[in-house]
């Protein structure tokens, strides 16, 4: 059928906006998801309502992949937006793709009645699927309701969790084992055990959803993206009301770091839903990936990881130092919500090309506690930095480690070297064990035989490394001076103890 065929039906008023009108399509299809490249085969004359657009980048993309699908035209609703934007428009133009106007009182369904007949019976099956789930989407089913119509529409059943194992809507056997899965995949979608994993959107892996359908669906993948791309819509939508929410902390943490007055800064605390004597932690994280040229950066991919590791419960507001979180202890401790952070990080630590570090502020009550919080919990990150990774409480950094975590890695490390390479070299050529010795006698507290019996050996034999280490090195055990530069020099420089 032609453009100009369909044009010519008085009773639609549609306006070719750009394109040619003798270009034939020979299906339609009916989609409002962001990327439906995937499910397009080519000369279609897509049907979308808009509701994908919140930018004019999205336009861009979007058409972007219908033209990389070959579709034969566009037709744009105008009952979402009122009208149909300039910014698609020009995108159309510059793809070379017809984009058709559909006016608000024609639904897609009397323009498809039209055009179905002449199609294939199981064309006509995916359309009213199409319509079905468009429909819902349109009408404000939440996640749940979605994933039940469209598992039922597809016939798949199975569940969509978060990249740490999280269950966010239905329930498998092995959470964790299909997050590792999905972290580790080298192409999705994957057989793993039972189900078949599919990624949700196009998002870096660290802070995605997964959904794994119950059963073997790699020779009916379509369906899978299909289910997959429905929940992504969804969760595009929920994201929506999430900016809001990241917009009022932020003005809350930039308010609190710039002296804002107590008033202010009550008042923003309770706009965050935060009574003031309300006990809550702050969260500082960043998400660092080694030589990435493309994606989130480190603050914006931390705080997404840390939505999802706290079950959407919490925003981050991400800055210049780190993403930062106000989270509500609602009868846990920071203890709890500590282990919370681990166990989804540990999952994490599976994804070969990033890494997780949190820093976690003591318990803290009323806004003016605001700023020494995330001074706290930044110290805290920089020390899990400086790890490699992990969480790290506001316990731990009161030490010498957080004086460590304030040195530059390359002055650690040239320091360490210049201490410890005598006895690394003497080790090497000597099979001996100098650099544990002086470990174990350090953490003995300078005690010969407690040292002799950790290492099972004479306390001769500790005395007489003991001496060797003094001789290779022109250091003196027996001054807590050198006893402090040997126990520094040990620590968080990956050199063997």
């Amino acid at each position: 059928m032609r453009i100009s065929d369909l044009l010519a039906i008085d009773d639609l008023r549609l306006t070719l906006l750009t394109g040619d009108p003798d270009r034939e399509f020979s299906t339609v299809h009916i989609t409002d998801l962001p990327e439906p490249g995937r499910y397009l085969s080519g000369g279609e004359l897509v049907l979308t309502g808009l509701m994908w657009r919140h930018t004019p980048e999205d336009s861009r993309q979007f058409v972007a992949a219908l033209a990389e699908a070959g579709v034969a035209a566009l037709g744009a609703g105008a009952a979402w937006l009122g009208h149909v934007p300039d910014d698609l428009l020009a995108a159309c133009q510059a793809a070379g793709l017809p984009l058709i106007e559909v006016p608000t009182e024609v639904s897609f369904r009397t323009l498809t009645e039209l055009v179905v007949p002449r199609l294939s019976g199981d064309v006509r099956d995916a359309l009213g699927r199409h319509r079905r789930l468009v429909a819902a989407i349109a009408e404000g089913a939440d996640l749940r309701e979605l994933f039940e119509l469209t598992a039922a529409e597809l016939g798949v059943t199975g569940a969509v969790l978060s990249a740490s194992g999280g269950m966010i809507v239905g329930a498998v056997r092995d959470p964790v084992g299909l997050a590792k899965a999905y972290l580790t995949a080298p192409r999705l979608p994957a057989m793993v055990g039972g189900s078949t994993i599919f990624a949700v959107g196009r998002g870096h892996r660290a802070a995605g959803w997964i959904l794994a359908c119950d059963g073997d669906l790699i020779g009916r993948a379509d369906l899978g993206y299909e289910l997959a791309a429905c929940v992504g819509l969804e969760r595009s939508r929920m994201e929506e009301g999430r900016r809001v929410e990241r917009r009022l902390a932020e003005q809350l943490i930039v308010g609190a770091l710039g002296d804002a007055d107590v008033a202010e800064l009550n008042a923003r605390l309770r706009t965050c839903g935060l009574d003031a004597a309300e006990p809550y932690a702050i969260v500082n994280a960043t998400a660092p990936r080694p030589g990435a040229t493309r994606g989130p950066d480190p603050a914006t991919l931390g705080g997404q990881i840390v939505e999802e590791l706290l079950g959407r419960e919490v925003v981050a507001a991400a800055g210049a130092d780190g993403a930062v979180a106000v989270v509500p202890l609602r009868g846990r401790t920071t203890a709890e919500l500590a282990d919370r952070l681990r166990t989804g990080v540990e999952v994490l630590a599976a994804l070969p090309d990033s890494r997780v570090c949190a820093g976690l502020s003591g318990a803290l009550t009323g806004a003016t506690a605001i700023k020494g919080g995330v001074e706290e919990a930044g110290h805290a990150r920089r020390l899990a930095e400086a790890r490699g990774g992990g969480v790290v409480t506001s316990d731990e950094i009161y030490t010498h480690a957080l004086l460590l975590a304030t040195v530059p890695g390359d002055v650690r490390r040239s320091f360490a070297a210049r201490l410890l390479s005598p006895l690394l070299d003497y080790d090497r050529r000597h099979q001996s064990e100098l650099v544990r010795t002086l470990g174990i006698f350090l953490d003995c507290a300078g005690s010969w035989n407690a040292c002799a019996e950790r290492l099972h050996v004479h306390v001769n034999t500790v005395r007489y490394r003991i001496r060797r280490i003094e001789e290779l090195t022109g250091r003196n055990l027996a001054t807590m001076a050198d006893r402090v530069d040997f126990f520094l020099a040990l620590r968080d420089t990956g050199l063997p103890r």
